[in-house]
């Protein structure tokens, strides 16, 4: 089924038996209202909650504000919850770390168009992340269908990109990083992995555009240079307006984002104030 085909089917909004979809842009992106996270959920309402979230790429919920010990047991419900390669998560929950921007920073944490750690041999399926504080204004996440990326380029276009792999190294993170949890001059192992520029979902069947400017450096058997403009033009093309969905945080609101399919880009824009995240990360496979 083509992006242009279920976009054009999807209802201002939908039940599923009892909770309730709300897509939030044409791409990507719905809201789920209907269930009660604190309180517990079925196998049968998390399967129902799977196909939604398989179907628009990005799910959010609202007023949901999960302890971290429960938080990191709802994201165990979709799939192994894995800890992030470079943080220390919490004390009483090691899966969940902290992703923060405090009043004095200027700099926030994965401000760039990205997948999560595109540069491990098996990238994470997908990220759960909630709000603890938020500021009063700005602070939002930007999600952009890697799908609809695909779909609208041209048949030569696709021909030349479906055989091609794409080199992904934590180096290139440093270089393009906004601001990480660490201490100056703390020495990091460099991550690297090769990884098809066109990514088959394993769930769903269908092509999405993968790669990001936060990791990919090259392309597979090219230079750094002769991969230059086009990756250029890619990063550019993914994420434009009408591939993408902007979220709005408030405490308790929890997305999930299917790590395979799409990218995300939290917004800098509240200088002076405070933004507190919690993140769980859920285990992927090998691209193909």
């Amino acid at each position: 089924m083509t992006s242009t085909a279920s976009q054009a089917a999807r209802p201002a909004s939908h039940s599923a038996n009892h909770l309730t979809v709300h897509p939030i842009a044409g791409a990507i992106g719905a809201e789920i209202h209907g269930v009660d996270l604190v309180g517990g959920v079925s196998d049968a309402e998390v399967a129902e909650i799977r196909k939604i979230w398989l179907q628009y790429s990005v799910i959010f919920f609202r007023d949901q504000p999960l302890p971290p010990k429960e938080f990191a047991a709802f994201a165990r419900r979709f799939g192994d919850v894995v800890h992030y390669p470079f943080l220390k998560g919490l004390d009483e929950a090691p899966e969940v770390i902290t992703v923060a921007k405090l009043e004095n920073e200027r700099v926030n944490f994965g401000g760039l168009w990205h997948t999560d750690t595109a540069y491990l041999d098996k990238p994470p399926m997908a990220t759960m992340l909630v709000a603890r504080e938020v500021p009063p204004y700005g602070g939002d996440t930007l999600f952009a269908s890697g799908y609809a990326a695909y779909e609208a380029l041209s048949d030569g276009m696709k021909r030349m990109l479906d055989p091609l792999r794409a080199l992904n190294s934590s180096t290139k993170a440093e270089k393009t990083r906004t601001r990480e949890d660490r201490k100056p001059g703390q020495e990091r192992q460099v991550l690297e992995a090769e990884h098809p520029v066109v990514r088959t979902h394993p769930e769903t069947g269908r092509k999405a555009l993968y790669l990001n400017i936060g990791h990919t450096l090259r392309f597979a058997d090219m230079t750094e240079e002769e991969s230059a403009g086009l990756l250029a033009y890619l990063f550019e093309h993914q994420s434009k307006p009408e591939f993408t969905c902007r979220f709005s945080w408030k405490p308790g609101s929890i997305a999930l984002w299917d790590n395979r399919c799409a990218l995300h880009n939290p917004i800098n824009d509240y200088h002076g104030h405070r933004r507190i995240m919690h993140r769980v990360t859920i285990a992927g496979d090998v691209p193909k």
